[in-house]
C-alpha cells in the first residue's frame, strides 16, 4: 500500500557518512563509544540533516548494517531525530560494521532501497551512502531507470559534507 505522505524520503547510511574516521578530528567534531566502536562526527551536519526531517523537506529513514541500534544508541548522541523507519537486512546483519556487506543475491541495501521505491512510487528518495560509489555496477542501471532516486556516495574518510548537503537541497 503506497503511503499517502509526500515528503520525499531520505535513506540515511552511519559508517562512511556520518561517521567518518579521523585520526585527527576538525574543530567542533565530537566522538564516543557505541557498542565498542569509536565514531566521530561532525554536529553541524546532523543538525542540517535534522532540520531537514524536522521541517517536514524530508523524511529520514535509516538504512544501515547498525540497523535498529542507529536510533537506539546514535540518533540522540548525534542529535538526530528518534523513533525513525529503521531498514534492516533480512538475516540481520552485525551492527557497527563499517563497510558494505554483500549477499548471494546483490547489495543487501540495494534491495532495501527497490523495495522502498517500489512501495512508495510517488516519492523521490534522496539515498546517502558512501559505498553508492563502490557498488556503482550493480546500481547503474536500476538508477538510471528511476530519475526520482538521487544518491549521495560520501569520501568514508571524509563523511558527508555541507556541499553534498547543499546539493541534496537544491535537488529537493
Amino acid at each position: 500500500m503506497a503511503s499517502t505522505d509526500d515528503r520525499p524520503i531520505l535513506l540515511l547510511d552511519v559508517d562512511g557518512v556520518l561517521n567518518a574516521p579521523r585520526r585527527q578530528l576538525p574543530e567542533g567534531w565530537q566522538q564516543g563509544t557505541f557498542n565498542g566502536f569509536r565514531l566521530s562526527w561532525d554536529p553541524t551536519i546532523t543538525a542540517r540533516l535534522r532540520e531537514l526531517h524536522e521541517s517536514g523537506r524530508v523524511e529520514i529513514q535509516w538504512l544501515t548494517t547498525w540497523t535498529t541500534d542507529a536510533d537506539r544508541l546514535l540518533a540522540g548522541p548525534m542529535g538526530l531525530p528518534r523513533g525513525l523507519k529503521t531498514h534492516a537486512r533480512a538475516d540481520s546483519a552485525p551492527t557497527g560494521f563499517l563497510g558494505s556487506l554483500d549477499g548471494a543475491s546483490g547489495w543487501w541495501k540495494l534491495a532495501v532501497a527497490q523495495e522502498v521505491t517500489a512501495a512508495e512510487p510517488d516519492r523521490r528518495i534522496v539515498w546517502i551512502d558512501d559505498d553508492l560509489a563502490e557498488q556503482a555496477d550493480d546500481t547503474g542501471d536500476w538508477l538510471a531507470a528511476n530519475p526520482h532516486v538521487l544518491v549521495v556516495a560520501p569520501d568514508l574518510s571524509v563523511g558527508l559534507t555541507h556541499s553534498q548537503l547543499d546539493a541534496i537541497e537544491a535537488w529537493l
